[in-house]
């Protein structure tokens, strides 16, 4: 059997949970031909299926003590009930039923019944001010169809990424990626590096595609190792009002590119194109299409996230798991509107607002001629409104409160990392290894704090809330 057919044949059982007879298989694999070239593919399905193990640890008999956190007058045949409903997300990992961590949290997300029965509990996107209409949206909307300038922002962030102490040994150098803003023209402009530590840094440059700042530091035994980034940009609202009669056909070669499949995130399958058609049905116009798209995928129930890295294919996870996050959301809209002519692309970062909230966020723009390239967040989705420039607001509008890092997913960082990432897909948290290996998220913790810039702190040196 070719090494190519040995390794489809592996991934297979490791998807049905034969985790114990795939580390011993990979390991004789590695041992018989140490230079082959799908060792480092191998090294990562076992890497794949550790990540997995960390993520599904609850036992069927400590579900119920896990969802009586949220609904403590839970009983056994309400379990069943969220069970049947497919409500619960769990593996079988060596013949054991295991439950997601984030099940009973995810549980109060996706279930209207359950979240009913919680005390004083909140969804996540409860708790944003612009997941639901705010008057920065006709603010932005007002300033853009009455030929003013964007709104603009200017926000101070510090950043900053600490390493476990004793994650490696001592005198180690540890390698640290921190995401770093990215010059784009009318979305994200003058963007200054405030302060480093270490204050020796490498930036990558501004058109990388996932940009990053570089550090190197010299861990010490018993102490954290800290990195962190101090800088300051505007951030600008976009808007575009949308006639679906003035629509016309694209460039299909010069957008190619954002046109295909590209595996493994962003595939054409069977199930995705029979979804596809059960949505658009026979409309043909591209901007309707995109609408019926973008409701459809903004009805699947926001839930906290399995690690991208242990998902094979996103778009097609986000299709049938019955709950997604942003990304995940993201990824299957820019799939299917792939697979219907319209050109999609990724883009995230971290979200903020005009009051508190902030967050992690994905994203994404599509292009429609003759308007170009627009944004789209369907993770915000459709608001409710009267008015369709409200409505509407999210499929070809953006508000003022972003942080780019990235124009791509799964790109390449500079300097090049040398082991494989902790996150393979997004790039919002950073990146640590050593000459040992990866230094996987429960090895470091990370900070964000920001701060509008304002006429009384337009001085501000750091950010915090």
């Amino acid at each position: 059997m070719a090494a190519s057919d040995a390794l489809v044949e592996l991934q297979a059982q490791i998807d049905k949970g034969h985790y114990k007879t795939a580390k011993l298989e990979i390991s004789a694999m590695q041992q018989k031909e140490p230079d082959h070239p799908d060792n480092s593919t191998l090294a990562f399905e076992a890497e794949r299926m550790r990540r997995i193990e960390m993520e599904f640890t609850i036992p069927p008999e400590q579900l119920l003590t896990s969802i009586r956190r949220y609904i403590p007058d839970a009983t056994e045949e309400d379990l069943s009930r969220w069970n049947t409903a497919g409500l619960l997300e769990y593996k079988i990992i060596n013949g054991e039923q295991r439950y997601f961590n984030k099940a009973a949290y995810n549980l109060v997300h996706i279930s209207d019944e359950a979240a009913a029965r919680t005390a004083d509990y909140r969804r996540f996107t409860d708790r944003a001010p612009l997941y639901r209409l705010h008057p920065h949206h006709s603010a932005v909307i007002e300033a853009h169809t009455g030929g003013e300038a964007p709104l603009r922002q200017r926000l101070a962030i510090t950043y900053s990424l600490t390493v476990d102490a004793d994650a490696v040994p001592d005198g180690e150098t540890l390698r640290a990626w921190i995401p770093f803003p990215k010059e784009l023209p009318g979305r994200q402009e003058n963007i200054t590096l405030l302060n480093s530590t270490p204050a020796e840094h490498q930036l990558a440059p501004a058109d990388t595609p996932q940009r990053t700042i570089y550090f190197e530091k010299t861990a010490r035994a018993g102490v954290p190792t800290e990195f962190s980034v101090e800088y300051a940009f505007d951030s600008l609202s976009r808007y575009f009002s949308i006639d679906p009669a003035k629509t016309e056909p694209v460039d299909g070669q010069a957008l190619s590119a954002f046109l295909e499949e590209r595996t493994p995130h962003i595939q054409f399958t069977p199930e995705l194109r029979a979804l596809s058609q059960r949505i658009v049905g026979d409309e043909t116009n591209p901007y309707r299409i995109a609408q019926k798209l973008f409701t459809h995928v903004d009805q699947i129930p926001w839930a906290g996230a399995r690690e991208y890295s242990t998902i094979r294919n996103i778009s097609q996870y986000a299709a049938h798991a019955g709950h997604a996050d942003c990304g995940q959301q993201t990824l299957l809209l820019i799939t299917l509107m792939r697979m219907n002519g319209i050109p999609a692309r990724w883009q995230s970062g971290w979200e903020f607002s005009p009051e508190s909230f902030d967050t992690m966020h994905d994203w994404g723009e599509f292009y429609l001629a003759p308007y170009g390239w627009m944004p789209m967040d369907v993770t915000h989705g459709v608001l409710e409104s009267a008015s369709d420039a409200e409505r509407w607001f999210y499929l070809g509008g953006l508000d003022s409160y972003r942080l780019i890092f990235n124009t791509d997913y799964s790109q390449p960082f500079t300097p090049a990392k040398h082991h494989f990432r902790s996150e393979t897909v997004d790039s919002q948290r950073g990146e640590v290894e050593w000459r040992g290996g990866n230094l996987y998220f429960d090895q470091w913790d990370y900070k964000m704090q920001w701060q509008p810039v304002t006429a009384e702190n337009k001085n501000l040196q750091t950010a915090g809330q």
